[in-house]
């Protein structure tokens, strides 16, 4: 028996709507050759394929755990867009974002998360908290949530501040059992009550093989970085290690969690 891997679909990007500078790395809303829209995330901004690969993993994590993520797609720039943009920022955008990105359903009408209005089970506020603290997700802060409501129900987008050991390889193996000190500030921190129920019933899921599914399906091209002297398979490995090894060692973010609720509650 195989590994499974998360069907991806591809779509051909031919409408650019308009940019949502909203977000750091400026992703673009777009209509798609398969009558939907997305929001896309460039491979030419900022953060790079590197932020690309970080949502397709903590989005299809997100997935095994049972939270709504909306569907990726392997979203296709054609050259032509570029050349036909006036805003010369975002024209240098497009430039360097010709052929794969990342594209996200676009989840028409919904509105931000907020702490203060929206009220979430703490079983789910558990998943989300205990996804993100794997994943050393630094960005679900009040201050920008990255969930979105939308008909009465609660999205995850953006999980690209993720794994943000793969801006360093050098040292990438410090991070598997480093404190996850950002937790502080989780958005859901203070409703996350039943994180230990939560890793005690879904961290068999996170299984080496399920892993392996989502690393196989991304883009070789994504995973290539001039100057860093390593494969696709080698870096998918490196992936690979650290989460296992953050599973491995949860016992130091599951009583990080508990310590940090105890100052808040």
């Amino acid at each position: 028996m195989g590994i499974k891997k998360p069907e991806i679909r591809d779509v051909e990007i031919i409408r650019y709507i308009q940019p949502l500078r909203e977000g750091g790395s400026m992703p673009g809303l777009v209509d798609a050759d398969d009558g939907f829209s997305y929001v896309i995330k460039f491979r030419g901004a900022g953060q790079g394929k590197k932020a690309l690969v970080a949502e397709l993993i903590g989005g299809e994590l997100s997935r095994l755990l049972d939270l709504r993520m909306p569907e990726l797609v392997f979203a296709h720039l054609d050259e032509s867009f570029w050349r036909l943009e006036a805003d010369e920022e975002i024209q240098d955008l497009l430039k360097f974002s010709i052929g794969q990105n990342l594209g996200v359903h676009f989840l028409n009408g919904a509105i931000t998360y907020d702490a203060n209005v929206d009220i979430i089970s703490e079983e789910e506020a558990s998943k989300i908290v205990w996804l993100d603290a794997l994943l050393m997700n630094v960005d679900r802060t009040a201050r920008n949530t990255n969930m979105l409501i939308w008909h009465q129900e609660l999205w995850l987008i953006d999980h690209g501040a993720s794994l943000y050991f793969h801006h360093s390889w050098d040292n990438w193996e410090e991070y598997i059992s480093k404190p996850f000190v950002q937790i502080k500030d989780h958005v859901l921190l203070n409703r996350a009550s039943k994180v230990q129920e939560i890793h005690d019933k879904y961290s068999a899921l996170f299984s080496e093989e399920s892993i392996q599914g989502i690393l196989a399906v991304i883009p070789d091209e994504w995973l290539v970085e001039e100057g860093r002297e390593m494969t696709p398979n080698e870096v998918r490995k490196v992936y690979l290690q650290f989460l296992m090894g953050r599973l491995a060692n949860s016992a130091m973010f599951l009583n990080q969690i508990e310590h940090e609720r105890k100052n808040i509650i």
